[in-house]
């Protein structure tokens, strides 16, 4: 399928979604969110992949969101001239939020490979990730605060749970740029690349080593973490154990432990797709 916004490949279990529309920095306008929500509807439906790579093209990851979204060629307004106006943009940003939290609750583990700028909504898709990669030249920006706004799809929300609280401060209030080294030393960004080949090849490393695990395990990880980000340690241990009695499988382990022996990659199997209950065949009687 072409896309305007996106190019997607899966290659060997592995979903390589980048960015592309270097000659516009990538910037984000609705076409984007509903690419990128239907191309995450189908990763998750389908489960085509066990991991999930997203990069982007040219000289920034994005820069943020497109100055002419919210004008009428755009076709969406803010309408803050009356109270049921104003009610109504609450349920506009839900439905922007929820492309990106479609990253989080994807069944699979997220890579971000961030070059150049990750500037306003970018830091939204970016802390949506699993993992973030990053190139030297990276910096990251809320950008929001610079004009004369809130960041208000997710970043003020997930990053406090990434690196420090103080560091969200400094940044949502002076809307400086955060250099890849320091988002290193904070705790943003995983590893810093010199170079967008060796970044991406790295990202593309790290997909293999996912795409070879057990799904199902995978999963179970992804969604332990996320439980224990959110929950008192006590809470998270009682889900763990109700998660873990849902997914055991042995026959993960001899297989495991029966590759080892005989030197040879293990074989799992992907997790089956989804059906959605709106999709039932079920016809009244």
């Amino acid at each position: 399928m072409t896309y305007q916004c996106f190019s997607l490949t899966i290659e060997n279990k592995i979903a390589h979604l980048v960015l592309n529309r270097p000659q516009a920095l990538n910037t984000m306008q609705p076409v984007m969110w509903r690419e990128l929500a239907a191309i995450l509807q189908q990763l998750q439906r389908d489960a085509p992949a066990r991991a999930l790579v997203i990069s982007s093209t040219g000289k920034h990851f994005t820069a943020g969101m497109a100055l002419d979204v919210f004008g009428n060629d755009a076709g969406i307004t803010l309408d803050e001239a009356s109270a049921g106006g104003r009610a109504n943009i609450a349920a506009q940003l839900t439905d922007m939020q929820r492309a990106f939290s479609l990253i989080e609750q994807l069944r699979m583990p997220v890579i971000a490979a961030i070059q150049g700028g990750c500037i306003g909504g970018g830091v939204d898709i970016v802390a949506a990730c699993d993992i973030r990669l990053a190139t030297a030249d990276a910096f990251f920006c809320i950008q929001e605060i610079n004009i004369g706004m809130t960041a208000d799809l997710g970043t003020l929300q997930r990053l406090p749970k990434l690196i420090p609280e103080g560091i969200v401060h400094e940044l949502a209030y002076t809307g400086r740029r955060l250099p890849a080294q320091r988002a290193l030393a904070v705790g943003l960004v995983n590893e810093v690349f010199e170079s967008h080949e060796a970044m991406l090849a790295a990202a593309m490393q790290m997909g293999r080593e996912i795409a070879d695990k057990p799904p199902v395990a995978i999963w179970g990880s992804k969604q332990a973490i996320h439980y224990a980000r959110d929950h008192s340690t006590q809470d998270a241990l009682q889900q763990m154990g109700w998660l873990q009695s849902g997914i055991w499988q042995s026959g993960n382990l001899l297989e495991a432990f029966q590759a080892k022996q005989q030197g040879r990659a293990p074989q799992f199997d992907d997790l089956p797709p989804l059906r959605s209950f709106e999709e039932s065949d079920y016809t009244l009687k």
